[in-house]
C-alpha cells in the first residue's frame, strides 16, 4: 500500500492506495511536499515484532482516536473508532500494554492494515 497526502479547497486529506497486479508502470510523477501530513503513518514491520498489531477488520476512515499515543490499555478496551457504511465502529486493544497508533483521525485505511501496536 502507498500513502499520499493529497490538498483539495486548502484540506489535506490522507489516500491510501494499494497495488494490485500491476504490470505496467508509470511515470514518475514530481511530489510537492505538504506543509503539515496528516498521512498515515507507514506500518513498520520491526514495530509488528514488538508488539501486538491492531489490525483493521473492514476498510473505513477513523473518525476518532480515543486514547493519547503511548497511553497504557487494557484488553477489549477501546482504542479509536472506524467508521464504515456509515456505521461507527469501535476497535479495542487485543491486550494490556501501551498503544502506539499507525494511523491519524481522518485516515481512510484498508482491511488488515495496522492501525496501531499495543507493546
Amino acid at each position: 500500500m502507498r500513502n499520499f497526502v493529497v490538498t483539495v479547497n486548502g484540506k489535506q486529506y490522507s489516500v491510501g492506495v494499494e497495488e494490485v497486479g500491476a504490470t505496467q508502470t508509470a511515470a514518475p510523477v514530481a511530489a510537492q511536499p505538504a506543509a503539515a501530513p496528516v498521512a498515515a503513518k507507514p506500518a513498520a514491520p520491526a514495530a509488528a515484532k514488538n508488539g501486538t498489531p491492531v489490525k483493521s477488520p473492514f476498510p473505513g476512515l477513523v473518525k476518532n482516536l480515543l486514547v493519547a499515543e503511548g497511553a497504557t490499555v487494557k484488553k477489549d478496551q477501546p482504542i479509536l473508532v472506524l467508521e464504515a457504511m456509515k456505521m461507527d465502529n469501535d476497535i479495542t486493544a487485543p491486550c494490556d500494554g501501551v498503544v502506539s497508533f499507525n494511523v491519524t483521525k481522518g485516515a481512510n485505511v484498508e482491511s488488515d492494515a495496522v492501525l496501531a501496536v499495543i507493546a
